[in-house]
């Protein structure tokens, strides 16, 4: 049965009607979150540090080019990349900020079956990220809910801010939702005004309202690095699996 079935197939276990509407419902194989009636996550209830969706795909792309020690994840919904990340490595010492106290409390209660124990910071993310030492964060993962009423000067303030915290060897990945085609090709602009020394690749998540935009250093051979690259926190089926995504990206010159 496709995804999109499933999910109109719920039974509501959770909500709160505090600014937006968070939901979460479920049923034998899915769990799922929403705000405001749209799907933020879904979990897979057997396998639930497993990527569900093709946007979280995407934005785990750089995953072949390096392994990352310190990330900063902004945004938790309900926690597909956090469960997937902490399932993939010990290693990897990664700090979630999340600004509403409810999609924590929702994360806590249903999406964490496991109990995994997390660094979950309750903070707005870009004044969080904003008081933060660049030189100690390995890559940025930007996947915040963005309500429509905020407006893109909302979006440029979050741009400059993850740009300025970003290290000459350091990458970030940018999740932006449901924009305009002219908003798209402003954001791409500012970032590469802001940020020239990094490549900027994006994806257009096909049947999704996702551009998903990755920065990584321009002294990374990526034509090399996507055949050879030995050094992959990811599972070898995985990384081959990955490496025939990556040139579906388009590069900004």
């Amino acid at each position: 049965m496709r995804l999109a079935k499933h999910l109109t197939q719920g039974r509501l276990v959770y909500l709160s009607q505090q600014q937006d509407a968070i939901s979460v419902s479920e049923n034998d194989y899915y769990r799922w979150m929403a705000f405001s009636d749209i799907v933020q996550s879904v979990m897979h209830r057997r396998k639930p540090w497993q990527l569900t969706l093709p946007h979280q795909v995407a934005l785990m792309l750089p995953l072949l080019f390096f392994k990352p020690k310190r990330v900063i994840e902004l945004g938790l919904g309900g926690g597909n990349l956090t469960r997937y990340l902490q399932h993939l490595s010990a290693e990897i010492a990664l700090s979630t900020i999340e600004s509403s106290p409810q999609v924590i409390e929702g994360f806590e209660q249903h999406f964490n079956p496991e109990l995994v124990p997390l660094n979950i910071i309750c903070a707005d993310g870009v004044s969080w990220l904003a008081q933060q030492s660049a030189q100690e964060i390995d890559w940025i993962i930007c996947d915040v809910y963005q309500s429509k009423e905020f407006g893109f000067d909302v979006i440029v303030k979050q741009l400059e801010t993850l740009t300025s915290k970003l290290d000459s060897q350091g990458c970030l990945s940018i999740n932006l939702p449901d924009i305009s085609d002219n908003d798209i090709n402003l954001a791409l602009t500012i970032l590469q005004q802001l940020q020239p020394e990094h490549h900027i690749t994006y994806f257009i998540i096909p049947n999704y309202l996702n551009i998903v935009i990755h920065l990584t250093p321009k002294n990374w051979l990526l034509h090399k690095l996507i055949k050879r690259n030995k050094q992959s926190y990811l599972p070898k089926v995985t990384l081959q699996r990955w490496r025939k995504f990556w040139p579906h990206g388009q590069q900004l010159n």
